[in-house]
């Protein structure tokens, strides 16, 4: 038996999580649900954007799915994000980013890379001070062991994907000792795990470049929070767009699996969102953290047969549940 903390969030994630649920307990017979608050109105309610006990359910269970979060453009007393505080919180120091080309949504064929991005330090350490009037400084953090958990954690998946290609982005030539430290910790462990032949690494700009002109040169990059964070936007074009963007956190025994499109204020409640995305992010749920990789294709499978016949919808209302149900009859 499986266990899912389920955490809508704010905005047209209480639409497209929902879908994505029903994809699951149609493969996973007996799945047991669990629902958790968090995000910003859960703030505005009690004070927390993820109370303690939404930690707790989520630590429980193992696995969870999470819809979005709306976060205010100005410091709020008090407020964290949502995502990044479970994120640091449960040690989902790990995130995951495929970008693959579908029919009819995307605009290149042949684009098939996986973004593996450090999910805890960086610059989104929330290490921020005013140093005098006018003047703000966030530090941007970078550790030998996160570094060490990220690089062995991408030997794994390249090992599972099979990988052709393995790029570290990074900076180095600006910051030495933060990329320095970076680049030099996941060379060594990756080049110790066998991964020398297909290792390479590219400055962040020219890797932006690249997967501009050509995506499809890449299979697997490995980064860390901020550039990862970009580059995986960046990237999501040739997949359809943020839209149709899934991702996974994983950690230590636990994993969350998020939609990386916000929460769309300007169309929630309007049955027009795309579901896509959070279904896709449950199939990374069951073939990284499951180990389901059969369950996985098939949503995989369903998605793009969905696409080919059905593809050119125009998001007019019930957009979310006409996705739903092509994609479930085919499963």
């Amino acid at each position: 038996m499986r266990d899912l903390c389920v955490i809508p969030g704010d905005g047209i994630g209480r639409e497209v999580v929902p879908v994505a649920v029903a994809v699951l307990e149609k493969l996973l017979p007996g799945l047991r649900l669990h629902e958790a608050d968090a995000g910003w109105e859960c703030f505005q309610r009690c004070g927390a954007s993820v109370p303690d006990a939404t930690l707790e359910l989520l630590r429980g269970c193992g696995a969870g799915l999470f819809g979005a979060v709306s976060s205010p453009s100005h410091p709020v007393e008090g407020y964290r994000s949502a995502i990044l505080t479970l994120r640091q919180r449960l040690g989902l120091n790990l995130n995951l980013r495929p970008v693959r080309a579908w029919p009819v949504v995307s605009p290149r064929a042949g684009v098939d890379l996986l973004i593996l991005r450090e999910n805890s330090e960086g610059l989104y350490s929330g290490r921020e001070h005013w140093e005098a009037d006018g003047v703000a400084i966030a530090e941007r953090v970078i550790s030998r062991a996160a570094c060490t958990r990220l690089a062995l954690s991408a030997a794994a998946i390249a090992r599972q994907r099979q990988a052709r290609r393995i790029t570290l982005v990074h900076k180095a030539n600006v910051l030495p000792l933060t990329c320095g430290l970076f680049r030099d910790t996941c060379r060594d462990v990756l080049a110790t795990e066998g991964w020398s032949d297909v290792l390479d690494e590219r400055l962040v700009d020219v890797a932006a470049l690249q997967l501009v002109e050509r995506p499809e040169a890449f299979d697997m990059l490995v980064t860390s929070n901020l550039f990862g964070d970009i580059l995986s936007d960046l990237a999501s074009h040739w997949g359809g767009g943020l839209g149709m963007a899934p991702s996974l956190n994983l950690g230590e025994g636990v994993a969350l699996a998020e939609p990386v499109h916000g929460s769309a204020p300007d169309i929630a409640g309007r049955g027009r969102a795309n579901p896509l995305a959070a279904i896709l992010s449950a199939a990374l749920l069951l073939r990284h953290h499951w180990r389901n990789e059969d369950a996985a294709q098939r949503i995989e499978r369903a998605v793009e047969s969905f696409l080919r016949e059905e593809g050119h919808l125009d998001f007019a209302a019930e957009t979310t549940r006409l996705i739903g149900e092509g994609v479930l009859q085919r499963l």
